[in-house]
């Protein structure tokens, strides 16, 4: 017979494991945001409740890793199916950048996030335009390029990113990055990001002058007002002549001509994503500062504390909960995620269910087959540890072992009331 589900499970809400469905909640959405050492002391204060370390580890991990299937599911879904995207909005920004964190065994690894959030109107602030956004989400993974580009899908569609009238893509100039651009909105408007661009000016500009000095930081300045209300091509030219003036001071310049040439080929190869004047007149953000501070507020803040050592298979399942808190979609997802885990723990069920049987038929010499696979099998081995009893006199007939009229099992649990009086009446009688 197949095992299911205690009916009120599913009325109730209940989830796998020892804890309530409130009180997981609690677990996983504190471990979203502080140690789970912190976790164990604050659900003891404002709940009363007192739980191990491991246990609320544990089933916060396994909140964290129900909502990384359900997102790989989606994910999958998307591309089989193709289901048509929401609609996105008038104005969309997409950046996407690395951040390092600390693993075990003396590891680094980079988790890849993407930052998504809708352009709103330029405001002026101290005297320029600057352009804001607003509704950020975040998707964060602890992957290699390829495989977190694939599994962002379920981000930009969720985002309407395919079905947005603009996009601007606005990275730091990563070839990964601009691949990730290529797949989600091959159409978007590139920009580099402006400080990024602006550092490879303050490099020239000290390899030429030497760091710290007046002279770096008067041209630096310079530069970088021309490239921010300029063409590039202007900027472009002033990196050249400063090539060319500090290559005729000697072969003591070496250094320092190799140093200004690399930064000359690197924002000449991204001369049309560099045309601030233009993007900020089309009203268009030119920093990818929102996922900069995405990998601070959603990488580093939970999983770069000090003395922390991760293992690979716990990053996700932590992003996965640092992505749906730090984008407010917590009400959101959290029933996603439950519904997820009641489908793993049917499946895992099924899963072990099967293996025994698997296990048991072959012990007995009987292979599954067909709907015989569904039905238990006893080894031979259990049969010999608990052998069948043989009667040595057939039973008798049913009806020779009823109960008498008298019988105890004959009377009723709670006898009626008048039958209760009338046995009063006897004792008082007597």
């Amino acid at each position: 017979m197949e095992r299911r589900f205690f009916p009120l499970d599913e009325e109730l809400g209940l989830l796998p494991g020892s804890l309530t469905p409130n009180l997981l909640r609690h677990v996983a959405r504190l471990g979203a945001r502080m140690p789970f050492a912190d976790v164990t002391e604050e659900l003891q204060d404002l709940v009363g409740v007192d739980i191990s370390e491991p246990t609320a580890r544990r089933h916060g991990q396994a909140a964290g890793a129900a909502y990384v299937a359900l997102q790989t599911d989606e994910t999958d879904t998307i591309q089989e199916k193709m289901p048509p995207p929401p609609l996105g909005p008038d104005l969309q920004q997409v950046s996407v950048d690395g951040a390092m964190i600390p693993l075990v065994h003396k590891e680094w690894g980079e988790v890849r996030t993407v930052a998504i959030g809708v352009v709103e109107k330029p405001v002026m602030e101290k005297g320029e335009p600057v352009v804001h956004t607003s509704a950020v989400s975040y998707f964060s993974r602890l992957r290699d390029a390829e495989t977190f580009t694939r599994l962002a899908l379920v981000e930009t569609h969720r985002r309407g990113t395919e079905t947005a009238k603009k996009v601007c893509g606005v990275v730091d100039g990563a070839e990964w990055e601009q691949s990730f651009l290529d797949m989600h909105c091959p159409d978007a408007v590139r920009i580099l990001d402006f400080s990024h661009a602006a550092g490879y000016l303050a490099r020239a500009a000290q390899a030429a002058y030497g760091e710290g000095t007046a002279d770096a930081q008067r041209w630096y300045e310079a530069e970088r007002h021309r490239l921010r209300h300029e063409t590039p091509e202007v900027v472009l030219d002033a990196v050249r002549r400063l090539r060319d003036e500090t290559a005729g001071q000697g072969t003591g310049r070496t250094a320092a001509v190799a140093t200004i040439t690399g930064s000359l080929s690197y924002l000449e190869k991204r001369t049309e994503q560099m045309r601030y004047a233009q993007f900020t007149e089309a009203g268009y953000p030119v920093g990818s500062g929102m996922v900069e501070s995405g990998n601070k507020l959603v990488v580093e803040a939970r999983l770069k504390g000090a003395g922390m050592h991760w293992a690979r298979a716990n990053v996700d399942p932590m992003l996965g909960l640092r992505n749906i808190a730090c984008s407010g979609r917590w009400e959101e997802a959290w029933p996603k995620i439950c519904r997820q885990m009641r489908v793993r723990r049917q499946e895992r069920s099924r899963e072990g269910r099967r293996t025994r049987q698997e296990v048991c038929a072959e012990a007995a010499g009987h292979p599954l087959v067909g709907a015989a696979a569904d039905v238990p099998i006893q080894t031979a081995a259990v049969a010999r540890e608990h052998p069948v009893r043989q009667e040595t006199t057939p039973p008798s007939d049913v009806s020779s072992r009823r109960p008498a009229a008298d019988h105890p099992w004959r009377r009723p649990l709670f006898p009626r009331r008048h039958t209760r009086l009338a046995d009063h009446s006897m004792q008082q009688e007597t």
